[in-house]
This record gives C-alpha cells, structure tokens and sequence, in this order.
C-alpha cells in the first residue's frame, strides 16, 4: 500500500470517475498541490471540482517524505536575487514564511491528527570547517532579517540535540514536524468536507486545454490543473516546464 508512513493510518478507498463528466476545476493528482489547490479553490462555492488520482490520494511523494514542514527557498534565495531582485526574493520568503503557519492553521481548524510538533529547524556543525560555513551562512541570512535564524555556540547546540563532536548550530522557527500521510488524508477529507469531488483509481491518459482524457472517460472543464509533480513525465499534453528534483532524507537513532 505504500510506506511505513501509511501503517495505522485509516484510509477508505474512493471511487473512480463514474464516467465521462464535467466540471468547473478539473486537478490532475490528488497529492499536496492538487490536494492544497482543490481545497482552496472550494472556498467559492459555485465551483464544481474534480480530482482525478491514479492510485489513491496521497500515494506519491506527499505521503512519503521525509515529514517537516518547512520554509527554504528550493535551489538557494542567490539564484531568485539574480533572476527577480532582492524585494521579489524577499517577499518569496515572507511567504514560504507564512506558508508554514498556513499549513498549521489548517490542521488546526480541519481537525486533523497530523503528529504536528513545532520546534524549529536545527542545521547542526560536527567539525571546524561545518562550522565556519555555518556561521557565514547565519551571518548572510541575518543581514536579510527575515527568518529569524539565531547561531548556536556548542553549549547552547548541546542543550538541544545530543549529537557527537557538537561544535554549533543554527536555529530558525519556521518549521515543523508532521505526518505527511495523516496530513495527506486529512487534507483530502477536508476537500471532499467542501465538496470537492475525489476520484481514485482513474488513470490519466491525455491532457489538452479543457479536457483529460482518462481510462474510465474523460473529464471537461473550463480549467484544467496538472498536479502530477514528479509522476507522468511522459503523459501526453501540456508540456512540464519544471521537474521538482530533491530528495534530502536520513534516519537515526533517537537524538
């Protein structure tokens, strides 16, 4: 069924698409960003809108990673300085920022059991060279003034996390722990609380402007939202301009 993530987690099967329909909204995979879309989208309630899933919501990488709930800016802020400016990159993390509360407040108010513990995020130095990158990359972020990330000498490290050879760390507030599979079923729970229709088990085969065609008929609509991130590189239909390529994972003993 899927990673260790799933185990104990309730999840009853949806139904596929019944058949050709239409709709308003049509989102092409039922993970975090169709999940996230859709459940945003129903805050205007005259819409009608479809969620089409391959396999069942959550089953890719939304219910199996690595669980924090954070604020980086994917590929470094440099890289958005040089191509946007430094007001634009800024506001990209005020709202990556505030992302993470969103996120909270959602669980929060939906009701969803998603394991959340908010302590920070922790970027830990074991030797001298760790630690004089670290203290040069906390000294840049500071001088933008927009994470709130502090440097930890290794006494103030240690009273945090017991790892071998402390020599600092640094600390932002903007993250959190989660379930992503839990997440994940709440979120979809929370869509389909408004109205939002959930189809699973219903391959796509084709998109094109208005319409996607699947194995059980296609789907009409006025706007169509492919959500399939790193899944169907090969589906015919609107070209993937971007391929999200990060994969940042290990396990420990307790720290």
């Amino acid at each position: 069924m899927g990673p260790f993530w799933w185990d104990g987690v309730e999840r009853a099967p949806r139904p596929a698409l019944p058949g050709p329909l239409s709709a308003d909204v049509c989102v092409v995979g039922a993970g975090y960003t169709g999940l996230w879309t859709a459940y945003y989208l129903a805050r205007a309630p005259e819409l009608r809108i479809v969620v089409v899933e391959q396999r069942f919501a959550g089953y890719g990488a939304s219910g199996r990673n690595g669980g924090w709930l954070v604020n980086s800016i994917t590929g470094g802020r440099d890289r958005y300085v040089r191509t946007h400016g430094a007001s634009a990159a800024h506001d990209l993390q005020a709202a990556l920022n505030d992302t993470v509360d969103e996120v909270l407040r959602v669980v929060a108010a939906e009701g969803i059991d998603a394991g959340v513990a908010r302590g920070g995020e922790l970027t830990v130095a074991t030797n001298d060279a760790q630690w004089a990158r670290l203290q040069v990359a906390v000294a840049a972020e500071q001088r933008w003034g927009d994470t709130g990330v502090e440097l930890l000498d290794s006494a103030a490290a240690r009273a945090r996390v017991a790892v071998p050879g402390l020599r600092g760390a640094a600390w932002q507030p903007h993250a959190a722990r989660v379930q992503p599979a839990r997440l994940v079923a709440g979120l979809a729970r929370a869509a389909e609380g408004r109205a939002v229709e959930i189809y699973e088990d219903t391959a796509v085969t084709a998109l094109r402007p208005g319409r996607v065609d699947t194995d059980r008929g296609p789907v009409t609509a006025r706007f169509v939202v492919r959500a399939t991130e790193g899944f169907t590189a090969r589906l015919p239909g609107e070209r993937r301009t971007w391929l999200p390529m990060n994969s940042s994972l290990i396990v420990t003993a307790p720290l």
